[in-house]
């Protein structure tokens, strides 16, 4: 199976403190990972590194876009990760508050036009044929994700869950081959987060793309993971299936707790 992302020997501190420490992570085509680890374990912190949001202290991260050859990503801006196919959300939710729920995902959209800003201003055929297509995709997303009523209401006005929602459909909108999610179940209710890990295997099965997600939620994990990762102390402490994870001493003692 084709790896879309390789994570080499990833190390991050901050002064004094080591974060991250000599972390391995692969991520094949069309795999759900779930990261998992006590608070503090340093997920976010990974997410961070491989997204352009920190640069690693050491270790590579390598991305093999669809088409392309590998790429060390090491120093590149978060826009520029994005251009090459990958996308992620906040454990924190991050939405352009004062703008509608339609123009979020448009936003999206827009890493993948071509206009130059002559032709935006001059409004000629091509940026149409674009604007028309952008317009098309988001309302799509929309769709699929039970928005596109609330497509013309400001994205501050929306419901928890459906903010949660809104952002997922922001990030594929920007056509990545590998999405990022951080905690997307955080503060929802049972039902909602059972509608959520619908939502995620839709997204895999039908845009046949990779995941990798950070949960506390342990029955969403075990429902939709393929593989789960588990971090503790900035360390990897085990890799594997559902079932691998669940008997896992080591893991039981660090992250699931015991008698």
């Amino acid at each position: 199976m084709k790896i879309v992302l390789q994570a080499d020997k990833i190390g991050k501190n901050f002064g004094g403190l080591r974060a991250l420490d000599n972390i391995d992570l692969k991520i094949h085509e069309g795999e759900i990972v779930a990261l998992i680890g006590p608070n503090g374990a340093g997920k976010t912190t990974l997410f961070n590194c491989i997204t352009g949001m920190h640069e690693p202290t050491d270790g590579k991260v390598n991305v093999f876009p669809p088409g392309q050859s590998k790429t060390c990503v090491n120093g590149f801006k978060p826009n520029k990760i994005t251009e090459l196919g990958l996308a992620r959300t906040f454990q924190n939710i991050r939405l352009f508050n004062k703008m509608t729920v339609l123009e979020n995902v448009m936003v999206g959209c827009h890493c993948r036009n071509s206009n130059t800003f002559l032709e935006a201003i001059v409004r000629g055929p091509r940026f149409k044929r674009e604007e028309k297509q952008t317009l098309e995709n988001s309302q799509y997303l929309l769709e699929t994700f039970g928005l596109i009523d609330f497509a013309h209401h400001l994205a501050e006005n929306l419901p928890y869950a459906n903010q949660r929602r809104l952002e997922i459909a922001r990030a594929l909108a920007t056509d990545p081959f590998l999405l990022l999610l951080d905690e997307p179940a955080a503060g929802m209710n049972p039902n909602e987060t059972n509608a959520l890990d619908q939502l995620i295997l839709k997204i895999r099965n039908e845009k046949k793309i990779s995941i990798l997600l950070i949960e506390h939620d342990m029955k969403l994990v075990m429902r939709i993971s393929d593989r789960i990762f588990v971090m503790n102390q900035g360390k990897n402490i085990a890799d594997g299936s559902p079932q691998e994870i669940r008997n896992n001493e080591t893991v039981i003692h660090a992250y699931l707790g015991t008698e």
